[in-house]
């Protein structure tokens, strides 16, 4: 009996030994990290988004009206990791990265040292692959400082989205550090980042109350950047590429609004020509849409059904050749199709020129089903079809 009552004491003593875990609000947890660069004294500047517990968890009862402020640190170094580390000795509670969410860097600073960055941030292990990268145009301490509505704390802006199933129609979808490098380094295919940008006007409370908004990607082929893709675009490819994403779309007849309707998740074929030594395809693709709004009265059903297939297919070329004419694969038509043809592959690779032009795109189809007319009746064609 002696012995059980001694191994006891021995194990309390033992399970007090963890005291030197810290809790909750004993530490200063970064959710996210901006960075610049200054080219005329060379340095990087690192910004710091610290969070507040205090209107973070969802509490029973009234919500505080108070504004809560966002911490926010800066600082200056020759590398990411020196500008942090000057922030230690000014920081209490203690700086713990282990929570960092979103990366956010300056267009100036992508455009010109994406490499540098990229290399320091994927040797880093305090951050995770799993976290969000996007770029801005805006001061990088301006959009740290925008608040979600009603006061509630910066990570419910759409800096820290979790998951698509969030996403607003017409949203881009955000990407993580991993899945942009293992698009930056393929051989083929494009690399996106979206990016975020101030909306002052939108939303009124008392005065302005600006909000974030992602609107566009900025692109990168080759491990080298291009250029900006605007959010019209964007919204487009994005429909395109990812899966689960419908868009609300407009439906023009002789220049006028004809028609709203939302277009469901696409299904998108590249076929190629196997007789090509490099890429040369066919897209067909097929959707479904739901009509929202018939704006004019005279509209029929084929009607309707063409004139989305055309705009789906304009706008398609037209994406497409702008991004031929920046150089970018922006469908990843060529990620495809180098795993299928890696003989022809290593000789366009001796060539060291741009795969894609004009004449790559043979032929595009698009297939239109509308499921649903949302009660609307539509007039005879002259034809007597629907």
């Amino acid at each position: 009996m002696g012995k059980v009552k001694l191994l006891t004491l021995f194990c309390v003593l033992f399970l007090t030994g963890c005291s030197g875990v810290k809790n909750i609000q004993d530490l200063t947890y970064i959710v996210a990290i901006g960075m610049d660069f200054d080219e005329a004294e060379e340095e990087y500047v690192v910004y710091l988004q610290g969070l507040n517990f205090a209107n973070v968890a969802k509490q029973e009862g009234a919500k505080s009206v108070d504004p809560i402020p966002i911490f926010i640190a800066s600082s200056r170094g020759e590398t990411l990791n020196m500008a942090v580390s000057k922030l230690y000795g000014k920081s209490e509670p203690p700086l713990y990265f282990g929570h960092v969410n979103t990366l956010l860097v300056t267009t100036r600073l992508i455009q010109s040292k994406a490499g540098e960055v990229l290399e320091e941030i994927g040797r880093n292990r305090s951050l995770r692959p799993t976290m969000k990268v996007f770029t801005t145009e805006e001061k990088i301490e301006d959009v740290f400082n925008i608040p979600a509505l009603f006061n509630y704390p910066a990570i419910y802006t759409v800096l820290f989205k979790a998951k698509i199933s969030q996403l607003a129609q017409n949203e881009l979808k955000a990407i993580t550090m991993m899945d942009f490098l293992r698009d930056y380094y393929e051989p083929m295919g494009t690399a996106k980042i979206p990016s975020v940008k101030i909306d002052e006007s939108s939303w009124k409370a008392n005065q302005d109350y600006p909000i974030l908004y992602l609107n566009g990607f900025s692109t990168f082929q080759h491990q080298e950047y291009k250029t900006d893709i605007p959010l019209d675009h964007a919204v487009i490819i994005n429909w395109l590429t990812e899966k689960g994403i419908s868009v609300d779309r407009r439906v023009e007849k002789a220049g006028k609004l004809a028609a709203a309707v939302r277009l469901g998740e696409p299904k998108m074929e590249i076929m190629y020509d196997e007789t090509a030594d490099k890429p040369k395809f066919s897209i067909e693709i097929s959707v479904s849409a739901d009509l929202l709004e018939k704006i004019q009265k005279d509209l029929t059903m084929n009607g309707l059904k063409k004139q989305i297939e055309e705009d789906i297919k304009a706008k398609v070329e037209s994406i497409y050749n702008e991004g031929v004419e920046n150089k970018l694969d922006i469908l990843d038509a060529g990620e495809k199709w180098y795993r299928k043809h890696p003989k022809q592959f290593q000789q366009l690779k001796k060539n060291r020129t741009f795969y894609l032009d004009q004449e790559s795109l043979t032929e595009m189809k698009v297939n239109v089903e509308i499921l649903h007319f949302n009660s609307y009746k539509f007039k005879r064609s002259i034809d007597g079809e629907l």
